[in-house]
């Protein structure tokens, strides 16, 4: 890529990245209640863990409040996709692929969006988490803050791929919720899986999000040499990496056979 055609590239996926989130700072409702939903999951339940041994080092809070953060990131990269859905129904994408912004500069502008909405959504259920005893130290907190955001990037990614191949929003909908909810619960994001029985600590094992959850906890109590964050780092990356590429591919494929 020429440097020119690098810098057309850069100002398109800005453009796309600036119409997006401008449109999400004007849906006041959704802003509200996106920001709000995270931050009574931590204060309603985990203070009921307070009292409870996870099997883990330090307080319950630096177990619980990773792993929310990382279940924010595969919520939130998971459904994007519906809101791509809705805009392709309006015409929307139709529009914008009239224009000569390249179908990455459209998918990278979006995925950053999110990025930037989970971040600001992190830094208040950290600050609330610390309200209730979380403690963390700040290397630990921006190394977690960059696999979550990592990992959200590729999940947006694989979401609006999954999206420009569907044809309705009941049709996403359907096959998100099928896959997020057992990566939810076999990950350990709200329990760690060291409390489950043998055979479903060995299915987790599989699950690329288990190996996220335990790189934060470990980073967030400045643990980073020990075996967790650094196979959970390597892990993440990968499983980013994989997703994104095929995020890219699907998003490119379903552009062009529109």
């Amino acid at each position: 890529m020429t440097t020119t055609a690098l810098r057309a590239f850069l100002t398109d996926t800005g453009t796309v990245y600036g119409r997006c989130l401008r449109a999400t700072l004007r849906s006041r409702t959704s802003l509200y209640f996106g920001m709000l939903q995270p931050l009574l999951f931590l204060a309603l339940f985990g203070p009921l863990l307070t009292g409870l041994d996870l099997g883990t080092d330090g307080s319950s809070w630096q177990a619980f409040v990773p792993g929310v953060l990382v279940q924010l990131a595969l919520l939130g990269g998971s459904y994007v996709g519906l809101g791509l859905v809705v805009d392709r129904t309006a015409g929307v994408v139709d529009r914008m692929r009239a224009t000569p912004i390249a179908p990455a500069a459209l998918l990278l502008g979006r995925t950053l969006r999110d990025v930037t909405q989970l971040v600001a959504q992190a830094v208040l259920l950290l600050l609330l988490g610390m309200a209730f005893g979380l403690r963390a130290t700040v290397p630990g907190v921006l190394l977690g803050l960059l696999l979550v955001a990592a990992l959200s990037l590729a999940l947006s990614a694989l979401s609006y791929g999954l999206a420009m191949n569907v044809r309705s929003t009941p049709e996403f909908a359907a096959i998100a919720n099928t896959a997020a909810m057992p990566l939810m619960l076999l990950s350990g994001l709200l329990l760690p899986m060291s409390l489950a029985p043998g055979w479903l600590d060995g299915a987790s094992r599989a699950i690329p999000l288990r190996y996220t959850a335990d790189a934060v906890r470990a980073a967030f109590r400045g643990d980073y040499a020990a075996g967790a964050f650094v196979t959970g780092t390597a892990v993440t990356l990968a499983a980013a990496g994989l997703c994104l590429l095929a995020g890219t591919r699907l998003f490119r494929s379903g552009a062009e056979g529109r």
